[in-house]
């Protein structure tokens, strides 16, 4: 709306301004020339009918005559230096207008006392410029009403439009509240697309719900089957088999349950209850992930640097933890893995081979994969620990390592 006031404000002020200038431009232009064709019509008039017949000039009293070759007319010092022709003299109150003719080397001058045309021509500059500045601030208030009479329903499109109870499968349609004119058009042009978004988050959210209770059935089919299993005759190498199904359907189930979470409203408060702490879900990671970490040859240390009080939800801190632990396992050779708890939050530290500067902020897009990417990872996990963050009010971020490794460090409570 302002935008719309002041090119409405300098709009007027340039067709105003030029207005006005161009009419005390005028006015001076008339008055210099009409003046100067009356003074030199009297002038010429003494010269021809009063010196030629030896009488005195026959001027009014507001006009007075000089002549550099007669004594009774010596010209005053003030007017010595001016050029021949018309000149106005402006001094304090005084207004004289003088005109100076030379004939055949001498210097003839006629001055005129103006005091009441000049004043008569200071008020019209003076209602020029009141004109002006009415106009200007006519042009403030026409401009200010007109932008809030058209500003004002896009205002209010905006705010509908902002408002997350757009997004509900229920929301009203807003073009029904709109004038046919370019307002409603807008607005139905984000109904169309309001409604395309709903149908897609919908679906979105069907299909994750879905998928994720269908998985439930299947998953625990394979955990009572790995669990009769454990109690069988099996060698080495089998229950070696047998342990990483069991763990990759734990996985699954994690992420399973992760997925449902996401697909929830949050204001669904049973759905993201916070009822475990920090340390809880560290330990648990570290007794579920430190033996695979020392598995592949690497030290895993837990350690603290601050005693954090929050608690969370199980579930999603559990799946943050999960796929930064993994990826700190799947891109390490050799070195260590750290898990740091502190206050308000934690790192997962390793001696890997670190991520570009780079690409510090596109490994967390979906199906992007670092410079380093291995195994069959679809580039999904770090994606998936944003999503959680974001959703949660959580903080990620990472920074490199020397002489070479990567740090994650989540930040769960911004005030601590």
């Amino acid at each position: 709306m302002r935008r719309i006031v002041v090119a409405f404000v300098l709009m007027t002020a340039l067709v105003s301004g030029t207005f006005s200038l161009g009419i005390v431009a005028i006015v001076h232009v008339l008055e210099e020339h009409l003046v100067s064709q009356e003074m030199q019509r009297e002038l010429e008039s003494v010269l021809q009918d009063d010196l030629r017949n030896q009488r005195p000039p026959r001027l009014g009293p507001a006009t007075r005559f000089y002549a550099s070759s007669h004594s009774a007319y010596e010209v005053p010092p003030q007017y010595s230096a001016l050029d021949d022709g018309f000149t106005e003299l402006v001094d304090g109150e005084r207004a004289l207008y003088v005109y100076i003719q030379t004939l055949n080397g001498e210097r003839f001058v006629l001055v005129q006392e103006q005091h009441e045309f000049e004043a008569r021509e200071k008020a019209l500059f003076n209602v020029v410029l009141a004109g002006f500045l009415l106009s200007v601030a006519g042009a403030w208030g026409l401009g200010w009403l007109m932008a809030r009479r058209v500003m004002t329903p896009v205002s209010r499109l905006a705010r509908q439009v902002s408002h997350r109870d757009q997004l509900l499968p229920l929301a009203p349609a807003l073009a029904a509240e709109y004038a046919d004119d370019e307002v409603g058009q807008l607005a139905a042009a984000f109904d169309s697309t309001l409604g395309q978004l709903r149908d897609s988050l919908e679906r979105e959210r069907l299909f994750t719900s879905d998928v994720s209770h269908e998985l439930r059935t299947p998953l625990t089919v394979i955990a009572t089957s790995c669990e009769l299993l454990q109690h069988a005759q099996l060698e080495p190498r089998q229950r070696e088999q047998l342990g990483r199904i069991e763990r990759a359907s734990e996985e699954m189930g994690e992420l399973v349950q992760t997925f449902l979470q996401l697909a929830r409203s949050k204001t669904n408060k049973t759905a993201f209850a916070a009822n475990c702490t920090l340390q809880e879900v560290l330990d648990e990671q570290a007794a579920h992930w430190g033996p695979q970490i020392r598995a592949k040859g690497l030290a895993f240390e837990l350690g603290s640097e601050g005693q954090d009080t929050g608690v969370y939800n199980p579930t999603l801190l559990r799946a943050v933890l999960s796929n930064l632990l993994r990826n700190a396992l799947h891109y390490t050779d050799e070195g260590r893995v750290r898990l740091v708890a502190e206050r308000g939050g934690f790192r997962v530290e390793d001696s890997g081979w670190g991520i570009a500067q780079q690409q510090h902020e596109q490994v967390f897009q979906p199906f992007v994969r670092g410079e380093h990417a291995r195994g069959e990872g679809l580039g999904l996990g770090l994606s998936l620990v944003r999503r959680i963050c974001t959703h949660q009010g959580w903080t990620i971020r990472i920074r490199d390592l020397e002489p070479s490794g990567t740090c994650f460090h989540v930040v769960l409570d911004s005030t601590a």
